[in-house]
């Protein structure tokens, strides 16, 4: 698949090559680092916090072992973020019903507990800030003068503070990426389509399982798909056992899925729709940076990162001022993650927003989704542009080494797109 299918149709640095390459050669070459609020200590407390160190684990799938081996069920484990699979990560966790001696006892492969300590909360989503890369790009094309190609971008990106905040290709699925289409499946109600897509679909790529999915689009045999289906693939697993069990009831099989996989699916969705309102931006030379009349700025919280809670306006009244404070990496321009109780910009950036929505043939009340309202989003706004700080990079004919902090929900990958160029599958 293009990643134009993703809506990532533009680079900021349209006019400069890339040194092409591959990310992730072993998942050594891809580490991040989570930087997050760490909960107070409090010895008499009910939960225990964990820095996990985790090594080509794939997030639900660690949740699910770590889940067995301390006999707690799925609402018993917190996290912030979710982790890149083929990588090496650090995150913290937090886990209820146990002991801190139980979480530091465990014995799973490529992962180790570096610390543990008793608190009163769990870890939630709102106490991620950030995250640390040091990425390895390798198998850079020959030829290509890496130093200068790499400068030339950085100090391109360096004038507006940061880089396109597409999704990248890993919140549609880096193997088979059509979450989006789920999620738009399940936005029009159509909970067979969206379970089929996930299950069978087989998309022609060669990956695992595909002659499986085959069978199963072509014969809608559920019981016959539970031979066929490989044992790593869990989640179509427990789908189709559901459909064997309980012929018909789609929204069922949806359901066995975990919870934050089933709002991936219209998150992906909506991210896809906010790739291609960007691209669209960046096609009509509007700035990411600087604010127009009619915008919706986000400015920073007191963590120092965008506050979708406090959305600003700009008008012609305030455009000056806003303006400055974006200048000054206080406020950045957002664009809209369409849902229930979004509210779409004016000016230019709303008729780019109005007419890619009204392509799409969606509504507001869409996405309040009768029969699953576990994946029903109310939407909200998010940066056009993404910050990083702490940019180093080495390099040498062959390879280059990029070290870097961004904030949370903003993609190492996408990035590292605008030095490499390189096709979907080199992510």
């Amino acid at each position: 698949m293009d990643e134009a299918k993703l809506g990532l149709e533009r680079y900021y640095t349209e006019d400069l090559p890339g040194i092409g390459g591959k990310l992730r050669k072993t998942p050594d070459d891809f580490v991040v680092d989570e930087v997050s609020l760490k909960p107070p200590e409090k010895p008499s407390g009910a939960v225990v916090i964990a820095r996990v160190w985790h090594r080509n684990w794939e997030a639900n799938r660690l949740v699910r072992r770590l889940g067995s081996n301390l006999r707690i069920g799925r609402p018993g484990i917190g996290f912030a973020g979710t982790k890149d699979g083929r990588s090496i990560a650090t995150q913290l966790m937090s886990f209820r019903g146990v002991s801190v001696e139980d979480v530091k006892a465990l014995e799973i492969p490529d992962v180790r507990i570096l610390e543990a300590y008793a608190a009163d909360r769990m870890i939630s989503i709102g106490d991620l800030i950030g995250n640390r890369f040091a990425v390895n790009v390798k198998d850079i094309d020959e030829g290509v003068e890496v130093s200068e190609v790499c400068r030339c971008v950085k100090s391109k990106l360096a004038e507006i503070g940061g880089f396109p905040n597409y999704f990248g290709v890993q919140r549609f699925g880096s193997i088979r990426p059509i979450t989006h289409m789920i999620g738009s499946d399940l936005v029009r109600g159509d909970f067979e389509g969206a379970v089929m897509r996930y299950v069978a679909n087989p998309i022609g790529n060669g990956s695992e399982g595909e002659d499986a999915r085959h069978a199963l689009q072509e014969t809608g045999d559920f019981s016959q798909a539970m031979k066929d289906l490989p044992q790593k693939f869990t989640f179509e697993r427990v789908m189709v056992s559901h459909l064997v069990e309980r012929p018909g009831d789609y929204v069922g099989a949806i359901r066995r899925l975990p919870r934050n996989l089933q709002m991936m699916f219209v998150h992906a969705y909506q991210s896809y729709i906010f790739n291609r309102i960007l691209s669209e931006r960046l096609r009509r030379g509007l700035p990411i940076h600087l604010p127009i009349a009619g915008d919706i700025v986000l400015p920073l919280n007191k963590n120092g990162v965008p506050d979708q809670d406090r959305p600003i306006a700009v008008t012609h009244d305030n455009l000056e001022k806003v303006r400055r404070n974006s200048s000054e990496g206080k406020a950045f321009v957002s664009g809209v993650l369409f849902g229930s109780e979004s509210v779409l910009a004016g000016g230019e950036m709303g008729e780019i927003e109005s007419d890619l929505v009204g392509r799409e043939g969606i509504s507001r009340e869409d996405f309040q989704i009768v029969g699953l309202r576990e994946a029903s989003s109310k939407g909200t706004r998010r940066e056009l542009l993404a910050a990083v700080n702490d940019i180093g990079i080495f390099a040498n004919d062959d390879a280059a080494r990029f070290e870097f902090t961004l904030n949370k929900g903003c993609y190492a990958t996408v990035l590292l797109r605008e030095f490499m160029k390189a096709g979907i599958t080199s992510y």
